[in-house]
C-alpha cells in the first residue's frame, strides 16, 4: 500500500503499524510525535495503530541543542 510520510510517497506493507513504520523509517528508539491524518497518535497506541492506504503520516522528532 502507499502512504505519505512527511510529505513524500512511501510504499509499505499492508496493515503496518506506527511502531513498524518508525523502525523502517529509522526512528526506532527516538522520542518522536506521530500524526496520522492530522491527529496525534499517542505513544501508547503506536503498536496497535495500523495504517491504511492513503494515510498521511507526519513524524516529528526533537533535536537537542544549545
Amino acid at each position: 500500500m502507499q502512504i505519505t510520510l512527511n510529505g513524500h510517497p512511501r510504499d509499505c506493507a499492508d496493515s503496518i503499524t506506527v511502531t513498524q513504520l518508525l523502525h523502517e523509517a529509522g526512528y526506532a528508539g527516538r522520542r518522536v510525535a506521530v500524526e496520522v491524518n492530522h491527529e496525534i497518535v499517542p505513544r501508547s497506541r503506536h503498536e496497535s495503530h495500523a495504517l491504511r492506504q492513503g494515510d498521511r503520516v507526519e513524524i516529528v522528532h526533537a533535536i537537542g541543542g544549545g
